[in-house]
């Protein structure tokens, strides 16, 4: 060890300070070149550990971050302290040390905090961001200056952190988005382009989703030159699983038709095909109707769907329930039966999500099946696309939040002539 005994002290004071100076530097240098690294998050933080021990001798470090509203401890390193990562940062820090350094001794804090000596708030933008907490400080860096160099040396550290969390978010939420489009591209290709429209049957569909992209589908395919398919389906859950769930659906679905099979094998097999796919973790609600123009005959099966209601041009409702439970809860249907329902002229076939009736005013009432029958049956000789645009405006016009539906709503209806 040199002799300084004979050194002038004013000497030795400015040794110290251009000593504290070049520790202060080399731990700037070890900070800045690790973000410049793109280092990750938590070696970051044990850097930023390491050289507040190794090059400011610092020997008790607690480090809180806040992230996503939640504060969380991300260093805790020192002899005889607590694990802090499990403490819960108390409010009396929280409440008191916000515009700069506080004495732990002055905060009325459990015996775990006295091992620590300050506490230094790191702000950006008059919000605190972090908090830093030193303890065991040698007595050469124990000053203001230090204090606020440890507070520009954590401010960096926790900007870059900051900056990389934003960043991250922003890729997510660049994907997140990518991916709606992807999915309500998808989507929009399972809708028919084309729908019926002869001097037998006229069908018309609305659909209006919830979110970006609903869980609602819709279908109508020509099998001969009697026949087409229609149906009205509606997936649980929303937004990429749901589109893909039902992506797989109408794939399996126009393959069966292309074979030329029954209708109860069609069912059969789709609730084969979903739950291999989701593990009986998702299910789909389906109503399938096969109209036959020559015969004016409904083959159909409801799948655990709303019934579609027949209203005849005279005489009494029908309701179309027969059919088998939703599609995907277990490898076998339990049971099976195809409706049949002979279609008299100059009747209106309604199919529909639940979206459509399970609206609520208010008061909590709901407006329900009975409203949309009332409805159909005050306006049921409108052209189609009208009668969809009334249910829409009535419904909006009920609800206690207008437009803002709770669900995807989709509607299918038939006027056979």
């Amino acid at each position: 060890m040199p002799d300084t005994s004979h050194v002038h002290p004013d000497v030795l004071s400015l040794r110290k300070v251009l000593l504290l100076k070049k520790q202060e530097l080399s731990a700037l240098l070890e900070i800045t070149q690790a973000i410049n690294q793109d280092t990750t998050e938590e070696t970051l933080y044990k850097i930023f550990q390491f050289t507040l021990l190794g090059q400011l001798n610092i020997r008790r470090i607690v480090l809180y971050v806040k992230d996503e509203g939640r504060w969380q401890c991300t260093v805790s390193f020192g002899f005889q302290l607590a694990d802090f990562r499990k403490i819960e940062l108390p409010d009396e820090i929280i409440d008191t040390c916000v515009a700069g350094a506080c004495s732990i001794s002055s905060l009325k804090l459990g015996a775990e905090w006295q091992k620590l000596d300050t506490v230094i708030p790191v702000t950006q933008q008059d919000a605190v961001l972090a908090y830093v907490m030193i303890g065991n400080v040698q007595d050469d860096y124990a000053d203001e200056e230090a204090i606020k160099f440890l507070e520009t040396l954590s401010n960096i550290l926790v900007g870059a952190i900051e900056n990389r969390r934003l960043n991250r978010q922003r890729i997510s939420a660049a994907a997140m988005r990518k991916e709606i489009e992807i999915a309500q591209e998808v989507q929009n290709l399972l809708f028919p382009s084309k729908l019926p429209n002869d001097n037998q049957v006229a069908v018309h569909a609305s659909y209006v989703p919830h979110t970006a992209i609903g869980g609602d589908y819709y279908d109508v395919v020509s099998i001969d030159q009697d026949r087409f398919l229609f149906c009205v389906a509606d997936v649980s859950g929303k937004g990429v699983p749901a589109s893909l769930l039902m992506s797989n659906f109408q794939a399996g679905l126009r393959t069966l038709l292309r074979q030329n099979v029954e209708l109860a094998t069609i069912v059969h097999e789709l609730n084969h095909l979903l739950f291999r796919n989701s593990g009986g973790e998702k299910f789909i609600t389906v109503f399938f109707g096969i109209y036959n123009r020559a015969t004016r005959k409904l083959q159909y099966v409801n799948a655990g769907h709303n019934d579609p209601i027949l209203l005849p041009d005279s005489g009494p409702i029908q309701y179309l329930k027969e059919g088998t439970v939703m599609l995907g809860i277990m490898e076998k249907l339990p049971m099976l039966t195809v409706g049949e329902a002979d279609i008299p002229p100059h009747s209106l076939l309604l199919s529909y999500t639940d979206g459509l009736t399970e609206v609520f005013d208010e008061s909590g009432a709901e407006y329900g099946e009975e409203g949309l029958i009332k409805l159909i049956r005050r306006n049921r000789y409108l052209p189609l696309g009208a009668l969809h645009k009334e249910m829409l405006r009535e419904i909006e016009e009920f609800s206690v939040t207008k437009n803002h539906f709770a669900d995807d709503i989709t509607i299918l209806s038939c006027r056979f002539k």
